[in-house]
């Protein structure tokens, strides 16, 4: 019932469509359950022989069954669209509440959830609302008003008869509470491993290269191949419950039908039952246990989509860890001045990823963050953006503590390029414009050439037109990180991170990828995070990292000639240099 009247308080918004559907069908109702009556009465009066006056009242009858028969027409289709309509807006609404709940989750969310599964509870969870809306609730209420409507008919008819009737009834429900305890845990493990096996899909459909690269498909499909047969054996285990349930519910209601037919025919033969009343009761009989069966049925369906609804819920009721706080302001006018004041943070308990950090980055100064693989330095970009909160300290922009400012504003002044660029899957121009939809071309090809990737695209058959591919498949590394680097200048912040932009490019995309960071130098705050130190030459600052903790500062030239870990890192990569150039001689 909670998740029941759950779905109802979601779904008021179109409660009107449902009285709409609900009414026919309650009126759908009534009609079933005159026709047989109407059908006794000229039985009965066609076997007491007809009259004029008997000729004309059947005439009467025929032409009201006939009208009855024709406005079934017309509440069915009411019923049935209605419904439908109202549980189709409600599955896509639900579907984007939850795309919205999603998209507002910190990546902390993120990175315990799997993709595959999160895709399945936005599209075939949501799809429950449906059954849920369209087919159960509206049925349910058919079935049992035609159940009570039947009996008080059966009732009128012959009370011992009705009585009867109703044996099995005690029966079926004992047999409804069992099954639907047994199985409803089936239906939600099955939901559950439908997701594990979307997240396995998703997985290899993105690693396919890699699968391919390493000769891996067998073990592939050995792995989807268990995660497929886990999602079966729940199914089947479901199944094989309702093989029984189903089964016993027909036995039941087959012997009441025994019960009717042997006592009906003795009262016949006492003549305690007229004929037209023994035709209207086999037919009422007929109605009788049809709803009966159809609410077993709905029982069956009604925890299977229990089971979705409950995994949607839990979606929507996920608490989000990064959000506005009461009182949050947008950041207006913005020059881009930041300031980290004791920033502590860790994803683990008592694992620190950072510890302490303390520094300001000046409106218009390029900052460079070094330091070796796993020191913080991306966790450092994420935190500007607030992707995470820090566990202690004070992350400012402006003056401001980054929770005080409203987040899509903070968003859109700051502008990230990372290193594992994401391209969707659409033309060039669609992607460097993503960040401002409204950017004329004249806007789009200065960013481009301001990223030095100008030529590049006109080289392309298509030139802005020309599609990319799933995440950018159908370009160069570089291309990728200097259409990102134009999507982030298009986009005008006054903060600009750069995470490793040129990590994975040759020297020359390097050299095209430094000269764009040079003409954006004094433009905007630049924070540049590197491995490579060729690209941090030119900072107004280097910040060095080392075990989560600030470990030196200056400019590259002071530091060069400090006693220090950057001096280290220097002669390292001079080292690697003079191997490469040995390799490639």
């Amino acid at each position: 019932m909670k998740v029941l009247l759950r779905v109802a308080k979601e779904a008021k918004r179109y409660k009107w469509l449902m009285v709409i559907a609900i009414t026919s069908t309650l009126l759908l109702t009534v009609a079933n359950l005159a026709a047989p009556r109407l059908m006794s009465q000229m039985i009965g009066l066609v076997a007491d022989g007809l009259s004029d006056s008997g000729l004309r009242q059947v005439l009467t009858l025929t032409l009201a069954l006939g009208l009855v028969y024709l406005f079934r027409i017309v509440l069915r289709y009411l019923s049935n669209f209605m419904a439908h309509r109202a549980a189709w807006t409600l599955v896509q609404e639900m579907r984007i509440k939850v795309y919205n709940k999603l998209q507002a989750q910190s990546m902390d969310y993120y990175r315990e959830s799997q993709t595959g599964d999160l895709v399945s509870r936005t599209i075939s969870d949501t799809a429950m609302f449906e059954q849920l809306y369209a087919h159960l609730v509206p049925e349910s209420i058919s079935n049992t008003i035609t159940v009570v409507g039947v009996i008080i008919m059966l009732m009128i008819i012959n009370v011992k008869l009705a009585l009867l009737t109703c044996i099995p009834i005690p029966f079926l429900l004992v047999c409804g509470w069992f099954f639907a305890k047994k199985i409803r845990p089936c239906f939600r493990e099955t939901q559950k491993a439908l997701g594990v096996l979307s997240a396995q899909l998703v997985d290899n459909y993105s690693g396919i290269q890699e699968i391919q690269a390493f000769g891996r498909q067998a073990m592939a499909v050995e792995d989807f191949n268990e995660k497929a047969g886990k999602f079966t054996r729940f199914m089947l285990r479901g199944l094989n419950y309702s093989a029984v349930f189903h089964p016993t519910v027909e036995f039941l209601t087959s012997l009441g039908t025994v019960f009717v037919v042997g006592f009906g025919g003795y009262l016949a033969f006492q003549g305690q039952l007229q004929v037209g009343d023994i035709v209207a009761f086999m037919l009422y009989l007929s109605l009788f246990y049809v709803p009966i069966t159809g609410l077993t049925n709905l029982l069956e369906q009604m925890q299977q989509s229990l089971a979705g609804v409950e995994r949607v819920i839990a979606v929507l009721d996920a608490p989000e860890i990064i959000r506005n706080k009461p009182g949050a302001t947008p950041l207006v006018n913005a020059k881009g001045a930041l300031r980290f004041d004791n920033v502590s943070f860790y994803y683990i308990d008592d694992v620190p990823v950072l510890e302490n950090v303390s520094f300001e980055a000046a409106p218009g100064e390029m900052v460079a963050i070094v330091g070796a693989t796993g020191v913080g330095k991306s966790t450092l970009a994420q935190l500007i953006a607030r992707f995470y909160d820090p566990k202690s300290g004070v992350i400012s922009m402006d003056g401001r503590d980054l929770r005080d400012i409203d987040i899509d504003s903070l968003h859109e002044n700051v502008a990230m390029v990372l290193q594992d660029t994401f391209l969707f899957n659409g033309t060039i121009a669609e992607n460097v414009a993503f960040a401002r939809p409204d950017a004329t071309a004249e806007e789009i090809e200065q960013a481009v050439r301001t990223a030095r990737i100008y030529d590049d695209i006109m080289e392309m058959p298509n030139g802005f037109e020309t599609i990319v591919g799933e995440r950018g498949a159908r370009l160069s590394g570089g291309q990728k990180q200097r259409i990102a680097i134009a999507r982030a200048v298009l986009c005008k912040a006054p903060v600009l991170i750069l995470d490793e932009a040129t990590a994975s490019v040759d020297v020359k995309t390097e050299a095209d990828i430094q000269r764009a960071i040079m003409e954006l130098a004094g433009t905007r705050t630049i924070i540049v995070i590197a491995h490579r130190l060729s690209t941090v030459r030119r900072a107004d600052r280097i910040i060095v990292f080392e075990e989560g903790r600030i470990v030196q500062e200056g400019t590259h030239k002071e530091l060069l000639e400090a006693e220090g870990l950057y001096q280290d890192l220097c002669r390292v990569q001079e080292q690697e240099l003079v191997v490469d150039g040995l390799m490639i001689a």
